[in-house]
Order: structure tokens, then C-alpha cells, then sequence
């Protein structure tokens, strides 16, 4: 096998199949990425077993075909480095050893029988399929997968639900302190369906769809996910489990309801979370009439610290604790400039929202309280 091809595109394409792969595995073929020549298309494959993904690329001059598998951190290693320029690749199919010629030098790499590496997982002959715009499911992934939790006892709840209905898609996730509902009404079903995305693909999937300016189709049945857009396709299989009511646990009828300029929020939350017990990075909000004082204090080190802001509030008095990274993260992502947090009482979950959504979309966050001291 022989073929030449650019040193960028194979380095960019390589990269993006290479995040699959596990840092160990207990096959040592899924640490390779498969190489499979067919006329001028080069067909580059990784997995970790869980989920795999496939793209390919043109390439010139191309004598043979046949599949060979090489190990995925020393060729990107090797093609990190080389400035765009084209590659000779001659690829001995008794042995598979690869031989790279630059323009400067020539490397040598040995790899393993192609034939050995495990097939892509099928689709669900009933699969269920909609297109999303790959911004928009990017955007949407985003703004949900911070939340998924991290839980081996729990697993629905590392992952991202998404439940589709015929008007619209809906994205959760929860960790069960902190909750993140995205409604899309552009995404349409012909019957009620949903799955749950492990977070391992839905942060690969974060990480190359900021490439694709394209549509992406997704299909899915009882046990795969799949993922098709340009000339790349990931299946993974989906998480089994039901995912909880999600709907039950967001508090209705918050009466106190303030407006506040988000930015000045965070920086003032950010500055007073120093202060924070290391512990429990517990921040206290003491609402009144339109301002709120964000106060933290470290008992055990005699610090304190208390800032008062500005805002739109003329609800009762009231003082509700949440955790500091995790209301400063859920602030971070609200993408409006200012920002809707409804109460009911210290002792019940609050809801933070933009004052401005994106076309079609409807984003909700809620954050449960913190217990008081005093």
C-alpha cells in the first residue's frame, strides 16, 4: 500500500478520532487507529470499545488497499510537529511496517494485522433519526454537560437525557445538586422517544463538531447512538437506565424573583468564594430591597468576606446558601446579560434563567440551597 496526503489534514483528522481511545485498554489494538485504504479514500478508525468513530480522507496517488492498525499517540507525537507539506506513505501489507517520507527525513513505524480490529457496533435496525444543526446541538451540549454527574452508582445520571417529543427536543442533566433543562422547539419527532449520551462521547462530540458547519443526523434504538455529519460517524451505546422525573424537582410558584446583571454577579461571587470555607465553599445571599450582599467566611482561618451588589428585587427579605463553584459555573453559561433567579424559601431549590433566550430555545438551571448556620 502507498498513498500521499497532506500532513495538517491527516494530523487534524487523527486527532479528532484519536480522543476516543483510552489511555489503557485491555485489547491492545484499541490503542491503535485503523488504517483502511480503498482506491483514494483513507479511512481512519478509533474505539475504546464503548464507542467508535470513523472518518475519512482523500488522498493522492494511492497504489494497493488493505487495512493496517497503528498506534494512535506515536503517529500524533510524530504529526504534531511537521508543517503542512505532503507525506509519502509506503505500507509493507506482509509485516505491516509503515515507512512516512517528508520533505526533510523518513520514519519508520510497525503496526498489527487490520483485520483483527473489532467492527464498528451496527445500528438498531429501529432506529429512530432526526437532524440537528451541529451548532446547535454543540451549544446545547455545552450548556448541559457540566452538570452530569460522576456517579458509578447512579449511571443514568452521568450522562445527557435527551427526550424528544413531536414539537420539541429536550436536553437534562443533573447531578442531583444542580439541574440544567434546554427545550429546543426547531427539533421535531413523529412519536415520543428519548436516550441518555454517555459524557465521554458527549464530550467528543463538544470537542469536534466546532469544526462542522454542517447538519447532524442522529439515529438511535434500544442499545446505539449514532452520529453521522461531513465524513465522520460515531456510534457509542447509549445508557441503560430510566432517567428521573425531571420536571418533579423543579420547584413551581417562586415568588421572590430577582434581576441582576450577570457578569457583576459572578465577579462578585468569584471574589468573595476566596473566603469560602475550603470544606464546604458555602456563599450566603442576604436579599433585600434591590441589593444582595454575598457574604462566605473560614471559621477555622478567621476570614471573611462580604460584597453588596446592585439588582431588581422587592420580594421579602430573605438569606439562601449555595455552593460557590457550582452557582459560579451555572452563572458562567448563561449567555444573556442579565439574569432571572426565582425563590420560593431558603430551603428549596432556586432557578436561575436568562432574561433573553436564543431563538427557539427555552434554558432552565436550578441549584439546590446550602443549610445555614445562622
Amino acid at each position: 500500500m502507498k498513498f500521499i496526503v497532506s500532513s495538517t489534514k491527516l494530523f487534524s483528522n487523527l486527532q479528532s478520532v484519536g480522543r476516543v481511545i483510552a489511555a489503557k485498554s485491555s485489547l491492545t489494538i484499541l490503542e491503535d487507529v485503523l488504517f483502511d485504504l480503498n482506491g483514494n479514500v483513507l479511512t481512519l478508525t478509533a474505539s475504546d470499545g464503548e464507542t467508535t468513530i470513523r472518518t475519512s480522507i482523500e488522498v493522492e496517488n494511492a497504489e494497493g488497499e488493505g487495512k493496517v492498525a497503528f498506534g494512535a499517540k506515536l503517529l500524533l507525537e510524530t504529526l504534531r510537529e511537521f508543517p503542512e507539506q505532503p507525506l509519502t506513505f509506503v505500507i509493507d501489507a506482509n509485516n505491516y511496517a509503515m515507512q512516512i517520507t517528508s520533505d526533510n527525513g523518513s520514519y519508520s513505524f510497525v503496526g498489527q494485522n487490520g483485520n483483527e480490529y473489532p467492527e464498528m457496533r451496527t445500528e438498531d435496525s429501529d432506529a429512530h433519526t432526526f437532524a440537528i444543526n451541529a451548532g446547535v446541538l454543540l451549544d446545547s451540549i455545552n450548556k448541559t454537560i457540566f452538570c452530569t454527574a460522576d456517579d458509578d452508582l447512579r449511571p443514568v445520571m452521568g450522562g445527557v437525557y435527551f427526550d424528544l417529543k413531536p414539537e420539541s427536543l429536550t436536553m437534562v442533566a443533573t447531578d442531583a445538586h444542580r439541574l440544567v433543562r434546554l427545550t429546543n422547539t426547531s427539533i421535531h419527532v413523529a412519536e415520543p422517544v428519548s436516550f441518555i449520551l454517555p459524557k465521554k462521547p458527549a464530550t467528543i462530540l463538544k470537542n469536534i463538531l466546532q469544526k462542522e458547519a454542517e447538519e447532524v443526523t442522529v439515529g438511535f434504538g434500544e442499545k446505539n447512538i449514532r452520529f453521522a455529519f461531513g465524513r465522520t460517524l460515531m456510534i457509542c451505546r447509549q445508557i441503560e437506565g430510566r432517567y428521573p422525573n425531571y420536571n418533579a424537582v423543579i420547584p413551581q410558584n417562586n415568588q421572590n424573583k430577582v434581576i441582576v446583571d450577570k457578569q457583576t454577579m459572578v465577579n462578585a461571587c468569584k471574589r468573595v468564594a476566596v473566603f469560602a470555607n475550603t470544606g464546604t465553599s458555602l456563599l450566603k445571599l442576604a436579599l433585600s430591597q434591590n441589593t444582595i450582599k454575598i457574604s462566605a467566611q473560614d471559621i477555622d482561618f478567621s476570614t471573611s468576606g462580604e460584597e453588596t451588589i446592585t439588582c431588581s428585587y422587592d420580594g421579602m427579605p430573605m438569606a439562601i446558601g449555595f455552593k460557590a463553584p457550582f452557582l459560579i459555573e451555572i452563572l458562567s453559561s448563561i449567555e444573556s446579560n442579565d439574569v432571572l433567579i426565582e425563590l420560593a424559601d431558603p430551603a428549596r431549590a432556586g432557578l436561575i434563567l436568562p432574561t433573553e433566550n436564543q431563538e427557539n430555545e427555552d434554558v432552565l438551571m436550578l441549584l439546590m440551597p446550602m443549610l445555614l448556620n445562622d
